[in-house]
């Protein structure tokens, strides 16, 4: 009996598994929202996020998670964003130190806005996870438009990711 369990257990990861990893969120497509979200981290995912900016997807964008001793200027150089872009339109956000740090961080700046919608940019193999820890910090009301950036994870980011993001299931079960 309790090998059956266990078993049962192991074919539900391997199968929870293998579709984590074969069918990975894409990107959204021209759909406008009232802010666009960035969580810092893999590559890409800034520059998308001003990409879209600069196209019109959104009015405001949240760079979370930046690290305290980034200059709003070192940013802009970086990225190369516009001086008028960065002083109208892109808050830098220092207070994430992790995942749930920035979803923290963007439940906060969406509220203090009064923004009812966002697109959350980040890299496909980090969706879900994000996704699931901002439905726990932000009111049912806002919708969450997912723009996966996409990227070539190897399989050990994908074994630790999986893991995390089923630690964040039961953590917002409970």
């Amino acid at each position: 009996m309790i090998r059956r369990g266990f078993s049962c257990l192991a074919v539900l990861w391997a199968l929870g598994f293998l579709w984590f990893a074969m069918a990975l969120p894409q990107p959204a497509g021209d759909e406008h929202t009232d802010a666009i979200v960035v969580p810092t981290g893999a590559g890409g995912r800034i520059d998308r996020g001003l990409d879209l900016l600069r196209a019109g997807a959104a009015e405001m964008m949240l760079v979370t998670g930046v690290d305290t001793d980034v200059k709003p200027a070192e940013f802009s150089e970086q990225f190369g964003v516009e001086d008028e872009l960065m002083e109208c339109c892109i808050t830098l956000g220092f207070s994430a130190l992790d995942t749930r740090g920035n979803a923290r961080e963007t439940a906060e700046w969406m509220a203090d806005n009064g923004y009812t919608s966002m697109r959350l940019v980040t890299s496909d193999w980090h969706m879900r996870r994000t996704a699931v820890e901002l439905a726990d910090r932000l009111p049912g009301d806002v919708e969450v438009v997912r723009d996966a950036v996409h990227t070539e994870p190897s399989l050990a980011t994908l074994f630790v990711e999986y893991h995390k993001l089923i630690a964040a299931w039961l953590l917002a079960l409970s």
